[in-house]
Parts: C-alpha cells; structure tokens; sequence
C-alpha cells in the first residue's frame, strides 16, 4: 500500500493550496500598480496578522509615510494567513476596499434604487473591510447613519476592519460621528498602529 511522504500534501491541503494561489492572483490584479512593489510589514502590523482573533486595525501617522501601501499588503498578508493549515475552512474569503471619498459618494441619498443601503448590507458581511483615508471626506448626517449601520454589524460580530487615517481613532468624531468613533475605538482597541518617517512622495520627487 503507498503511503504519503511528510513532502506529499493531502488532497485536502492541495485544494487549499490551489484556492489559495487562485485568491491570491485575483487580490493582486486589484492592487494599484503604485503599491504592489514588495512592501515589508512593521511588526506590529505582522503581529496583528499572525495573532488575529476579530479585531481590527487602524493605521495612522502623518501625510505619506506609506499607511496605504502597508494596509494593501497588510490585507494581502490577512488573505493568505487564511489559508493556514490550522485555520477551519468557511470558503473563499471576501475582502472589500474602498477610499473613504468613493464610499461615502456611494452612500449618498440620491444613490439610484437604493443601491447605498445595499452597499451597506454587502459591506456589513464581508469577511474583511479596508477603508483608505478615513477623515478625508465629511459626511453627511444621512451618511453617519449609513456609516453607523455599517460598523455596528461588524462590531457586533466581530468582523475586521483595516482603516488608514491622518488622525487617531478618539479625532473622527466630527468625521464619522460619535456613535462610530466610540465603536471604532474598542474595535481597534491595542491595535493601532502609529506609522513616522518622511513623505514617501516628496522624497520620490526630489
């Protein structure tokens, strides 16, 4: 009778491997050509990865220190871990991003057929929500609720959220409104992570 070498992977692993080569291709054709260079995680953001249990992470520090680059890989490094041999397996997970401008213009009243409040159905679900530059834009009232809709799901269930943002959680209130900014607070709560440096982009032009 053949018995499987400890190099030979099991059928179950091999189709774990190839969804996960296939997962994989489909995130990196997503990522924006300016930051799929090879990119190396600070370790506080490797340990968040490593040791993920539900939380969520909240990437800030000043103008172009690399926050959007490290959260585009970081969700890269989240979808592969997921793959772990010791991880259950649920199916393919979904991973959702979105500039904080295009969501809330997305999330606007006048959006035709109701198309915003199933956006945030979807959004409430997937398994991972990147929202890129947070305090960019400044919503509306209509669009805080939506927003409160949105992350009191995920808080409720435990679902991450990667955000990047110039400003900390406890400043977003006049943003996102106090009702979110409180829940953002617990759901990063130990992991917020302060990126320092110079502006990436002025230094690329000089």
């Amino acid at each position: 009778m053949h018995s499987a070498s400890a190099d030979e992977l099991s059928p179950r692993e091999s189709v774990l491997v190839e969804r996960r080569l296939a997962a994989l291709a489909q995130f990196d054709a997503r990522i924006p050509a300016i930051y799929r260079q090879p990119y190396e995680l600070p370790k506080q953001v490797a340990d968040w990865i490593a040791g993920w249990g539900g939380t969520s992470l909240f990437l800030t520090g000043p103008i172009g220190v690399g926050k959007t680059h490290t959260a585009w890989h970081t969700c890269r490094r989240w979808l592969e871990a997921q793959y772990a041999p010791n991880m259950p397996w649920q199916g393919t997970p979904v991973i959702k991003t979105y500039r904080s401008t295009a969501l809330f213009d997305a999330l606007r009243p006048d959006a035709p057929d109701g198309e915003g409040r199933a956006l945030v159905k979807t959004l409430q679900n997937v398994d991972l929500l990147f929202i890129d530059d947070l305090a960019a834009a400044r919503p509306s009232s209509w669009t805080q609720e939506r927003l409160f809709e949105l992350f009191d799901e995920r808080y409720i269930n435990r679902r991450p959220v990667i955000i990047t943002c110039d400003v900390l959680p406890s400043q977003l209130t006049d943003v996102v409104g106090p009702r979110v900014a409180s829940r953002l607070a617990e759901m990063c709560r130990g992991s917020v992570v302060l990126l320092q440096g110079a502006d990436r982009r002025k230094g690329a032009a000089a």
